[in-house]
């Protein structure tokens, strides 16, 4: 590491940590300002927040990895989390989701199924959900944190005692950032994440564009296209996975035939099954759903999360695009003459890029804006799952009446204790990609089938949501521990066949489990009360199977109508997908110079956003907070 860049990542994480304690002043004074920001922040610095905070650097390598193997159609693995909820947010869940006025994800299943029993055990679910899902993620950010920065920063900071290694350096790496971020994202809440990750969203786009640019000017098509064939930049696809590689590569062809996508129509059909129910679920409750809660008003919460899909795509992926362009001609060979070659190696692509091939100045903008990405990612969930610990267990069933500062102070230890279980369950993941995939396809099919239901069932109660998310929660944790064990099953057994099945083909099993505990815990139980109902009904105004509900307020209020825009906002919803995915390919194709390819992704961005323009941007805003 040359000096010049040394400094800059210095004078990164000193702006950082200096902007974040400066402004957690503004979190002194309540809960409420402290993981809402008082509700008092624009639409435009949520949003930017929110794009800072889901480009990460663990999700970034994996990324990375899989454009180098699959090519332009890689982007559709990106469906696995699956990216496009951000659209059904984006078109009418914001509306429904900020309607509520409340904190939490869980204190808003409260104004869906009451206050009763049935009430606090569907509040009590989703809260210990939440925490869980941080504690996953924590974990996902410091296994990809310590990767990155091992193979780049010079100093071994293994610790030892005698022959006995107490912490390797990676893991050493990974603490010191986790501590630095905690430090101000604990200190200053909401305000702070906010505020830091504004700047580290500028930083970068700036490293984006560097990264982007040098790719662009010091290599050439002839030398990009010796090694990709076109099959690899082809978009489209059959239900078999075709040959991505030339036979002069023919690694790379056998560790995708390895990988299990192979059937490459029946996993894309999979990942539309599971985003569909995954979207119309909803954000998780975790910091997206933070930062639609934190807007001003119902439009500014629609506005942001629009303005979240604007922002994000494009720079992330003229970043990925430059290093996997410089691995593509730089790094392919040896990658090619290495027979054993696994999915985790190329998880490691983007630090042996930056360590090795980068100029002095880049590589210290590029290694600054990647901390970035972490820090932000990180500290907003630092900044979401205290706050169910705090508002949605510990007051809410422990100390119900207490001064500010004391809740505050809980929030603060709340957070170092999800940080250290995080911590310790890094410690037990084998890498990014097995984490990546439990919580996208195992954690998250816990999740979906009782979030899908709580919007378009008027029947659906709250011991349905509790027992379809207790349901999936416990099937996706069997899911975790088959896949961190299954070395020490026997080969050919029961267990060692279902442990080798990928995460994704397994959502039917556990988003039908979850449907089953759905389904028995809502008709072996009373519905919600009527009152309850119609209170919700008549704020959120979602659209699906409330006909009694209905019926009841037509009879009180003959001017009351239905929402009727299902099929608009489905429409809407579908136009978004291929938006965002023109925001995925026009960087793609511009970097690998494919430029066809690339004014055609830009014709159908224009196109699509015009329409978005007359069919949703228009009708948001209309709309009366």
């Amino acid at each position: 590491m040359d000096i010049i860049d040394v400094s800059i990542i210095v004078a990164y994480i000193l702006l950082s940590v200096g902007i974040g304690i400066w402004i957690s002043r503004k979190a002194s004074k309540g809960l409420d300002d402290y993981f809402l920001g008082g509700k008092t922040i624009k639409w435009y610095f949520l949003g930017l927040s929110n794009g800072s905070g889901m480009f990460d650097v663990s999700g970034t390598s994996w990324m990375i990895g899989v454009l180098f193997l699959y090519g332009v159609k890689s982007f559709m693995f990106m469906w696995l989390w699956p990216i496009w909820n951000q659209i059904f947010v984006m078109m009418f869940l914001a509306v429904w989701i900020r309607r509520s006025k409340v904190m939490t994800g869980s204190e808003w299943i409260l104004t869906r199924f009451g206050n009763d029993k049935a009430g606090k055990a569907s509040h009590i679910i989703v809260a210990i959900f939440a925490i869980i899902s941080t504690i996953g993620f924590i974990a996902y950010f410091f296994e990809g944190i310590g990767k990155f920065i091992t193979i780049i920063l010079p100093w071994d900071l293994t610790l030892q005692y005698g022959d006995l290694i107490l912490l390797t350096s990676e893991r050493s790496y990974a603490l010191i950032i986790i501590f630095l971020t905690t430090i101000y994202t604990v200190k200053g809440g909401m305000f702070s994440v906010v505020a830091t990750e504004v700047v580290q969203y500028l930083i970068m786009i700036i490293a984006s564009v560097l990264i982007a640019g040098y790719a662009f000017v010091n290599y050439t098509d002839i030398q990009i296209n010796s090694v990709i064939s076109e099959e690899w930049k082809n978009v489209f696809f059959g239900w078999q996975f075709e040959t991505q590689w030339s036979e002069k590569f023919q690694t790379f062809n056998n560790l995708i035939d390895s990988e299990g996508y192979k059937m490459f129509g029946a996993f894309i059909g999979m990942t539309l099954f599971k985003g569909f129910f995954a979207s119309v679920a909803g954000p998780t409750p975790s910091y997206d759903l933070q930062r639609i809660l934190s807007t001003k008003s119902v439009k500014e919460a629609a506005y942001m999360s629009g303005f979240t899909n604007l922002i994000l795509f494009i720079p992330r992926y003229l970043l990925i695009t430059g290093i996997v362009v410089i691995a593509l001609i730089n790094l392919a060979p040896e990658l090619n003459a290495n027979t054993g070659l696994t999915g985790a190696d190329l998880e490691l692509l983007m630090p042996k890029v930056v360590n090795l091939y980068l100029p002095v100045g880049i590589k210290g903008l590029l290694l600054a804006g990647l901390l970035a990405a972490f820090m932000s990612g990180f500290s907003a969930f630092v900044n979401a799952g205290p706050a169910y610990i705090v508002n949605d267990i510990y007051k809410k069933y422990f100390k119900p009446v207490a001064t500010n500062a004391h809740y505050i102070k809980v929030s603060q230890i709340s957070s170092f204790i999800v940080v250290g279980l995080g911590v310790f369950m890094g410690f037990f993941a084998d890498s990014i990609n097995s984490l990546t995939l439990w919580i996208t396809s195992a954690l998250y099919g816990g999740y979906v089938a009782a979030n899908f239901l709580k919007w378009i069932w008027w029947r659906f109660n709250g011991w349905g949501y509790f027992w379809g998310m207790f349901a999936g929660l416990i099937v996706a944790s069997l899911q975790f521990v088959l896949g961190q064990y299954k070395g020490t099953f026997t080969q050919g057994s029961f267990l060692y066949d279902l442990s080798e099945v990928q995460a994704i083909y397994l959502f039917p099993v556990i988003f039908g489990f979850s449907i089953l505990g759905c389904l028995l815990g809502t008709f072996l139980s009373k519905p919600t009360d009527m009152d309850v109902l119609k209170s919700f009904y008549t704020n959120v105004r979602p659209w699906g199977w409330w006909s009694p509900v209905y019926k009841t307020l037509k009879v009180e209020d003959q001017t009351f109508e239905k929402n009727n825009d299902f099929w608009k906002d489905m429409l809407n919803c579908v136009i978004g997908i291929v938006w965002q995915s023109s925001m995925i390919l026009l960087p793609i194709y511009f970097v690998i110079r494919d430029y066809p390819k690339a004014i055609a992704a830009l014709v159908v961005f224009l196109v699509t956003t015009t329409i978005l323009k007359f069919t949703w941007l228009d009708k948001v805003r209309k709309i009366e907070d």
